[in-house]
C-alpha cells in the first residue's frame, strides 16, 4: 500500500482537513517537535484510484527564512553598503521546532506528497520549502508525485472537491515571493542599520528602538505625513451663509440651503441679508421628485473588510486580520486574503445562504430572500485568486466571543446584502424664493428598503421624509440670519483611508497591508488617536521630511508600485526572476549611496527636533576608562552614554536599571549595574562594558555576570551557579546576590525563579557538590529568626536534597535537575556550557591581579 503525506499551513488546519477527508476516522499522534500532530488513516487516493495510507501533518507558517550569512549579521563589523551584494542563505524560521527534520522524518519512504498550504503566493512559497525538506526522504520525488490542493473554504464540499481535483504547485509564484523577501531584506537592513546607528549615536530622545526603513513601510508613513503637512499648512478662511428656517402647513420646521452657497466677502453677504430679512414668508415655487437607487455592496474582499473593521468596528487592520484568519481555520468563513469582489457563476450562493436560514438575528430576512428568490450579486473585479470573503456556517456570539463575533456578523450581513435588491427611494427637492433669492430643501422617502433591512446602519432614516405640500404655497419664515463659519482643515488619515491609498498606489498586498500599518505604529512613527486616525510623531515627520530633502523616490509610492508590478510579472511567468531582482537591487544600491552622501541634510532636521546625547539622560555609574559618570538614557532604546569618552553601551531593555553597591568589574573597572525585570522580581548583575564586549570566547553579547565565565569574580557563573535548570536546555540556576534577605536562585536563560532561605544573613555556593544531584553545596548563615533545628545559625547542604534545607525552598526541583559538570578534576556541578571544563577554582589560590585571572582562565 502506498503512502501519501499531506501538509497544511497550521496544526489546527491539518486537524480540520484530516477530519473531513477521513470522515472522522483518523488516528492522531503528536509529532516529535511537539508543535505539530500527525493524523493517519487509510482511504482511496484519487490520483491512483487505489487504497493508500494517509499521513496529514502541518508546518507552522514558513519553514525557512532568508538571512545574511555569518559576519554580515553583525551591525558593528559590516558596512551597510555591503548588504546589497552580501551572500544570503535560507535558515530555519523557527529553530526550536526543528521543522525540516520533522517533515523529513514523517515523509520518509512516502510515495506522494499533497500540499494543502494557503492558496496565495506566500502559501505557494511555503509549498516549495516543504518540498525541499522532504524530497530526499521520499521513495520517489518526481514532479508527478507532488500535488497541490486548491481550496477557498474549510467545508466538506470545498475540501473533497479540491482533493478530487489536485493540481501542481506554482514555481513562478513562489519565486516572486523569494524576490520580494530578498529585496526587503537587503534594502530594509542596509537603510535601517545605517540610519539607526547614525541617529541613535547622536540623539538621546528619539524614543524608538529601531529607526527602520522599508520599501513599503516608508511610503505608508509618507501618506500619513503628507496629510499632516496639509493640516499644518492649512489657513482657515472665514465665510458667510444665509441660515433660513421655515415652517410647513403641517407645523414641521425645515432648514433651507441657500442657492448661492458660501460668500467669502462679509459686506456682500450682508447685502444679501438685507434683501431678504424683511420677508416674512417663503414661496414654494417648485417640487421635483426623482426615483433613485442606493446600490447594494459588492462582494467582500480583504481591503474592504479591513476598511470596515477599522472605521466601523474599531479594530486595527492587524487585529482584524488575525481574527479573520482564526475564523477561517475554524471553518466559519472562507479564505480571508482575496482581491476578488465578484462571485464566479458556479458559486453555490443559495446553499451558502441557506446555512443562515435559522439564525436568531437574521434568519427571518434570509427566509424571505430564499422564498422570493435571490438577486445575483453585482459584477466586480475578478483577480483570479479566491472567491470573496463569505460565511461558511452559522455561528453565535456565545460560540465565537465578542471580538470575533463583531467581524463575523459584519461578513455575514454583507454577504446576505449582496443577494438583496438595491435600496429604492424617492428624492424630493423643494425650491423656495424669499424676495429674489432662491433656497432649496431635499429629503428621501423609502420605496423599497432592499439590502438596508440586513444592513440597518445604511438605512434611510424616517425623518428624511419630506412633508406633503403644493406648489404656490407660502410658508412662514421663522428665522433669517447670517452665519459666519471657517473653512476646516482635513483630518488626520484614518486607517480606512490609509488602506484605500495603499491599495490605489499598489503599496503592499491584501496580506501585507495590515503589517505595514502595524509597523509604523510599533516603530513610534505614528500614534493611533480617536476615531482610529493616525497622527505622525516628531520622529515620523522628521524622517519623511529628511527623505524628501535627500531623495523623494524613497518616500513616494511610485518606486515600490513599479517593483510590485515586476514581481507580479514574475508570478505569471512573464519576467525573469534574476533580471528583476538584480535591476531593483542596483537601483536601491545607487539610492543608498546617494542617501549616505547626503545624510547631513536629514541630520539638520534631527538637530532641530531632538536633544543630543550629551544633554540627555541622568548620571548613573562611572566609566571604567575616564572614571566620570555615564548617563542612563531611558528613551527607547535604553542605553548608557559616556559624554567624556563619547561611547555608548546597550543595556537590557524593559527593565529597571540601578547601580550595584558601587562595586566594579575586576576586568575593566566599570561600575556594576543591577537589572530587575518584571518576571517575579527576577534580577541580575551586569558590567556595561562586558555586556557589550564579551571578554571570553564562550560568552555572547548581551550576557550578564550570571553568564560570565570569569573564574574568580564573585558575581560570575563559576562563583554563583547552583545547578542546571530543569525547565530549559542550557540554563543554569544561579544565586541572585542582590535578593537578600528574600533570597532567590534564578535561571540565567529562562524565567524560572526559586525562592529560598528567607531572612538568611548569608548564602554562598561552595566548591563541593551533592552526591545525589550534583548541585553545588550551599553554606547558609542566620543572625536571627533562624528556621533551623535547635536554633542553629549555620548549616551547609544541598538546597534540593538536604532534609533541613528542602522545606525552605519554594520549588523542589532537585530530583528533576540534570547533572552538570563543575570545574576542575572531573568534578560535576553547575555550569553546563561547552568549553568550561578544566577551568575553575579547584585547589588553586585566588589570582591576585587581572592578568593572573586571565592566565588562570586560559590555563
Amino acid at each position: 500500500m502506498r503512502t501519501v503525506v499531506m501538509v497544511a499551513e497550521k496544526p489546527s488546519l491539518a486537524a480540520a482537513l484530516a477530519k473531513i477527508l477521513s470522515r472522522g476516522g483518523a488516528a492522531s499522534r503528536k509529532g516529535f517537535n511537539g508543535a505539530c500532530s500527525v493524523h493517519e488513516w487509510t482511504g482511496r487516493f484519487p490520483v491512483t484510484g487505489e487504497q493508500a495510507r494517509f499521513k496529514f501533518t502541518s508546518v507552522c507558517g514558513h519553514v525557512m527564512s532568508l538571512d545574511f550569512v555569518g559576519k554580515f549579521n553583525s551591525w558593528d563589523r559590516v558596512d551597510p553598503a555591503e548588504l546589497f551584494q552580501a551572500p544570503t542563505q535560507k535558515k530555519e524560521a523557527s529553530p526550536n521546532l526543528h521543522m525540516p527534520s520533522f517533515l523529513e522524518k514523517e515523509a520518509k519512504g512516502a510515495d506522494f506528497l499533497v500540499l494543502w498550504l494557503d492558496c496565495d503566493k506566500e502559501g505557494e512559497n511555503i509549498c516549495f520549502e516543504v518540498i525541499d525538506a522532504v524530497q530526499s526522504s521520499m521513495s520517489r520525488s518526481t514532479d508527478k508525485s507532488i500535488f497541490r490542493a486548491k481550496f477557498s473554504a474549510i467545508t466538506e464540499t470545498d475540501i473533497v472537491k479540491a482533493f478530487n481535483n489536485l493540481g501542481y504547485p506554482n514555481k513562478n509564484e513562489a519565486m516572486s515571493v523569494d524576490a520580494r523577501q530578498e529585496l526587503d531584506l537587503r534594502i530594509g537592513c542596509a537603510f535601517t542599520r545605517y540610519q539607526t546607528k547614525f541617529f541613535q549615536g547622536k540623539y538621546g530622545d528619539l524614543d524608538s528602538t529601531l529607526i527602520s526603513f522599508g520599501p513599503c513601510q516608508t511610503p505608508t508613513l509618507g501618506f500619513c505625513v503628507e496629510r499632516h503637512d496639509k493640516i499644518q499648512s492649512f489657513k482657515p478662511e472665514p465665510y458667510w451663509v444665509l441660515h433660513v428656517e421655515v415652517t410647513s402647513p403641517a407645523g414641521r420646521t425645515l432648514t433651507l440651503d441657500w442657492d448661492r452657497g458660501r460668500i467669502f466677502d462679509k459686506e456682500v453677504a450682508n447685502l444679501f441679508l438685507n434683501l431678504v430679512k424683511s420677508n416674512t414668508t417663503a414661496k414654494l415655487t417648485d417640487v421635483q421628485k426623482k426615483e433613485k437607487a442606493k446600490p447594494k455592496p459588492l462582494a467582500l474582499n480583504t481591503v474592504e473588510m479591513l476598511r470596515v473593521a477599522s472605521s466601523g468596528l474599531g479594530m486595527g487592520p492587524q487585529h482584524a486580520m488575525q481574527i479573520a484568519e482564526r475564523l477561517y481555520t475554524q471553518g466559519y468563513i472562507s479564505y480571508p486574503r482575496t482581491e476578488t469582489n465578484s462571485y464566479p457563476e458556479n458559486f453555490d450562493l443559495v446553499g451558502t445562504l441557506r446555512q443562515q436560514q435559522h439564525h436568531s438575528d437574521w434568519g427571518k430576512e434570509v427566509s424571505e430572500i430564499l422564498s422570493n428568490g435571490i438577486q445575483r450579486p453585482k459584477k466586480g473585479h475578478d483577480a483570479g485568486d479566491h472567491p470573496p470573503i463569505t460565511p461558511m456556517k452559522s455561528a453565535s456570539e456565545a460560540e465565537l466571543g465578542h471580538e470575533a463575533w463583531k467581524l463575523y456578523e459584519y461578513i455575514t450581513r454583507h454577504f446576505i446584502a449582496t443577494l438583496c435588491s438595491d435600496c429604492i427611494y424617492l428624492l424630493t427637492t423643494f425650491t423656495f424664493t424669499i424676495g429674489d433669492e432662491v433656497f432649496t430643501c431635499s429629503g428621501k422617502t423609502v420605496i423599497d428598503p432592499g439590502y438596508t433591512t440586513i444592513m440597518p446602519w445604511q438605512a434611510i432614516p424616517p425623518e428624511e421624509m419630506m412633508p406633503t405640500c403644493t406648489v404656490g404655497e407660502t410658508w412662514p419664515v421663522n428665522e433669517i440670519k447670517l452665519v459666519e463659519r471657517l473653512t476646516s482643515a482635513p483630518d488626520y488619515l484614518s486607517e480606512a483611508e490609509l488602506i484605500t491609498l495603499m491599495e490605489k498606489h499598489g503599496i503592499g498586498t491584501d496580506a501585507s497591508i495590515p503589517v505595514h500599518i502595524n509597523n509604523i505604529c510599533e516603530r513610534n512613527y505614528v500614534t493611533v488617536i480617536s476615531g482610529r486616525r493616525l497622527k505622525p510623531t516628531t520622529l515620523g515627520i522628521v524622517l519623511v521630511h529628511g527623505y524628501q530633502k535627500i531623495d523623494l523616490d524613497l518616500v513616494k509610492p511610485t518606486m515600490r508600485a513599479a517593483v510590485e508590478e515586476q514581481l507580479t510579472l514574475i508570478a505569471v511567468g512573464k519576467a525573469n526572476y534574476e533580471a528583476v531582482l538584480q535591476h531593483a537591487i542596483d537601483i536601491f544600491k545607487s539610492k543608498f549611496k546617494y542617501f549616505v552622501e547626503n545624510i547631513l541634510a536629514m541630520d539638520e532636521l534631527f538637530e532641530v527636533s531632538f536633544s543630543p546625547l550629551a544633554s540627555s539622560g541622568r548620571p548613573l555609574s562611572r566609566c571604567g576608562k575616564c572614571r566620570r559618570y555615564m548617563k542612563l538614557i531611558q528613551a527607547k532604546p535604553m542605553r548608557l552614554y559616556c559624554p567624556s569618552c563619547d561611547e555608548m553601551f546597550s543595556v537590557p531593555q524593559n527593565g529597571n536599571i540601578k547601580i550595584y553597591k558601587e562595586l566594579r568589574c575586576p576586568l575593566d573597572d566599570y561600575e556594576l549595574l543591577y537589572c530587575t525585570t518584571t518576571i517575579q522580581g527576577k534580577g541580575f548583575i551586569l558590567c556595561p562594558y562586558c555586556y557589550n564586549n564579551p571578554p571570553f570566547k564562550d560568552m555572547k553579547k548581551m550576557n550578564g555576570c550570571n553568564e560570565c565565565t570569569h573564574p574568580s569574580c564573585p558575581y560570575s557563573l563559576p562563583q554563583t551557579g547552583i545547578s542546571s535548570c530543569s525547565q530549559c536546555d542550557n540554563g543554569v540556576l544561579v544565586l541572585d546576590l542582590n535578593s537578600a534577605p528574600k533570597w532567590k536562585i534564578v535561571c540565567n536563560k529562562c524565567n524560572v525563579v526559586v525562592n529560598i532561605l528567607e531572612n538568611a544573613h548569608k548564602v554562598a555556593a561552595m566548591e563541593t557538590t551533592c552526591d545525589d544531584c550534583q548541585s553545588a553545596i550551599v553554606e547558609v548563615q542566620f543572625k536571627s529568626k533562624t528556621p533551623l533545628a535547635d536554633e542553629a545559625m549555620e548549616h551547609t547542604g544541598c538546597l534540593f536534597c538536604d532534609p533541613v534545607l528542602v522545606p525552605l525552598v519554594e520549588m523542589k526541583l532537585g530530583r528533576h535537575i540534570r547533572p552538570v559538570h563543575r570545574a576542575g578534576g572531573g568534578d560535576r556541578g553547575r555550569g553546563s556550557r561547552a568549553g568550561r571544563g578544566g577551568r575553575g577554582r579547584g585547589n588553586r589560590g585566588k589570582p591576585k591581579d587581572k592578568m593572573a585571572q586571565l592566565a588562570s582562565y586560559f590555563v
